[in-house]
């Protein structure tokens, strides 16, 4: 009876319309809000990975990369002349857009977003250089005694062998542009070894050159 009565009296009805009318305004906006946080984190994660992708896209804008091959993922790499025998990483970039390194630097890096050793195209691996804090050398601190016709070998994940005759080394600068390192069009396989070299700098944490031997299939 009482509530029956409340209903009658148009101030109880305003006021219950009000506060209905009012919730439905919080629920709406928090809706909105939470869909405003979800397309913000996900802009700032586009935008994080666009400058990955544009920085790849600056400096090795036309590598092609391999979707299918009949060649295994490499796992070590021997050069005899300079008593490399070692295991291969699979790396990408890192988060600047370079090409990674690997982490133990006893073993070499196969650059995993380009050809596999052997396919056709441009592989790419990469080696430490230099001397570490404990005294162990790097992989790749020789790799300047390689010749023109110096032989490597890699081995694939299928046991199969390939092998590789040195055709030249160059030296770059670490601003250069090294498209030609990453990209070939003679639709032949080649490798191509990439290290540092020069002097250390101690601001940069880096060495003043780069050292890269350019190989190509037997």
């Amino acid at each position: 009876m009482q509530l029956k009565f409340l209903l009658k009296q148009p101030s109880f009805v305003f006021i219950m319309a009000g506060i209905i009318f009012s919730l439905l305004i919080i629920f709406f906006l928090s809706f909105d809000l939470l869909g405003q946080i979800s397309y913000a984190k996900s802009a700032s994660l586009k935008t994080k990975q666009d400058l990955v992708v544009d920085e790849l896209a600056e400096n090795i804008k036309d590598i092609s990369f391999t979707e299918q091959s009949t060649i295994g993922f490499p796992i070590s790499l021997s050069i005899p002349k300079i008593n490399v025998d070692t295991t291969i990483e699979s790396v990408g970039l890192t988060l600047k857009g370079a090409v990674d390194v690997p982490k133990n630097p006893a073993n070499a890096a196969w650059f995993n977003l380009g050809p596999r050793p052997g396919d056709s195209g441009s592989a790419v691996i990469t080696g430490h250089y230099g001397r570490w804090k404990n005294g162990q050398g790097s992989v790749f601190d020789d790799l300047y005694k390689l010749r023109q016709g110096d032989k490597l070998y890699v081995k694939d994940d299928k046991g199969i062998t390939i092998s590789f005759v040195v055709r030249e080394s160059r030296r770059y600068n670490p601003s250069e542009k090294v498209s030609e390192v990453f990209v070939s069009s003679d639709g032949k396989a080649h490798l191509n070894l990439i290290t540092c070299e020069g002097v250390w700098n101690q601001v940069s944490k880096s060495y003043s050159k780069r050292l890269v031997v350019f190989t190509d299939k037997e």
